[in-house]
């Protein structure tokens, strides 16, 4: 009798001779030539490929020294309104996150009235 390891039970189980000469997850081979390959012709001929402008201008350093301008408003606050907009809305959020566990933790700790 022939025994192969099961993947299912993770025993040993009776199995055929042709099945218990080849392991699980290897067959023998059909072919011996390679497989096509997928992407083997380019969609785009290379004399018409333009150099593609993805940014517009490099705006990096024009960045660097509006924010490295020494003006007293802090980096996070540089570009006005919309910074001010964002840091106003996330201090509430925190600040109303923490009061509301600081209220949950009370209720909690209180014991229920029957």
């Amino acid at each position: 009798m022939y025994y192969k390891f099961s993947g299912f039970t993770q025993k040993l189980a009776g199995a055929w001779a042709s099945k218990a000469y080849s392991p699980q997850g290897l067959k023998p081979m059909v072919s011996a030539e390679a497989p096509p390959i997928v992407f083997a012709t380019p969609t785009k001929l290379t004399s018409s490929l333009t150099p593609y402008d993805y940014a517009g201008k490099n705006k990096v350093p024009e960045l660097q020294k509006f924010f490295q301008k020494s003006d007293g408003v802090p980096i996070h606050l540089k570009r006005g309104l919309p910074d001010q907009m964002l840091y106003r809305t996330t201090m509430a959020l925190t600040l109303g996150g923490t009061i509301y566990c600081l209220v949950a933790l009370y209720m909690a700790s209180q014991p229920r009235n029957k």
